[in-house]
């Protein structure tokens, strides 16, 4: 059986990933910090649709939370690994580095950025070891051009752009493939409150972006097909930025 990892999958973008990713074929980790109900409803709608999928939870930001978690699910699977991970937890609390208050700062470097090493350090092993594996980090627009007001929130997905690139180089002998994905505007929890009619206008195919839009990118960086492709951040952002 195939496992996959999609943190933060009770969020808009986490859903599409985690419900594409079912319809794969694969068994779907759910996970979730605090959003229980979210998360569950994901599971049931996979589920119902002939699917797998069980529910993870922890905090993506602190180590040894995320350690606990994944080794009890190791010591609850012996004879599994998961095969698949997708970093897509996130956070964003946005305001100019002059009025930015350093816990705002930290959290979102945590969340966002650290969070990758705390999760991909305890699926990484079990990938070498079965010589086969799927990294997929979900970064940012904001990370690759900047955006006023997300300093915090673009130097933690600019960081792991760098990792990504990095880490294709030390695992691809091992036929473990690290790429990433860099949304734009994609309709979700995270740009409801932005205008959508104004920023159409700089968007040169005149609309914000869907979950499911992305979702199939990563399903595609998963799958036998994208065997040969590491180390690259793929932009879904309708042209916005390239």
């Amino acid at each position: 059986m195939k496992f996959a990892l999609v943190t933060g999958g009770s969020g808009a973008i986490g859903r599409a990933i985690c419900t594409k990713l079912a319809s794969e074929g694969y068994h779907i980790l759910v996970h979730y910090h605090s959003n229980k109900t979210a998360a569950e409803n994901i599971q049931t709608s996979i589920i119902e649709n002939g699917g797998k999928a069980e529910l993870i939870s922890f905090d993506v930001s602190d180590l040894s939370a995320t350690k606990t978690a994944i080794t009890q699910w190791k010591t609850d699977h012996p004879d599994d690994y998961i095969a698949v991970l997708v970093n897509n937890a996130g956070k964003a609390k946005d305001a100019l580095l002059f009025w930015m208050e350093a816990e705002d700062w930290t959290e979102v470097i945590n969340t966002n950025l650290n969070s990758f090493y705390h999760v991909t350090t305890q699926v990484l092993k079990d990938m070498v070891m079965h010589k086969f594996g799927r990294v997929i980090n979900v970064v940012s627009l904001s990370g690759q051009k900047g955006l006023p007001g997300q300093t915090n929130y673009a130097a933690a997905k600019a960081g792991v752009i760098g990792a990504t690139k990095s880490l294709a180089q030390e695992v691809g002998k091992k036929k473990i493939t690290v790429n990433a994905v860099a949304p734009g505007y994609i309709k979700s929890e995270m740009t409801q409150d932005l205008d959508e009619k104004e920023l159409k206008k700089l968007i040169p195919v005149n609309r914000f972006g869907k979950a499911e839009e992305v979702a199939a990118t990563v399903a595609f960086l998963a799958s036998e097909g994208a065997a040969y492709i590491t180390g690259e951040v793929i932009s879904i952002n309708g042209g916005l930025y390239t």
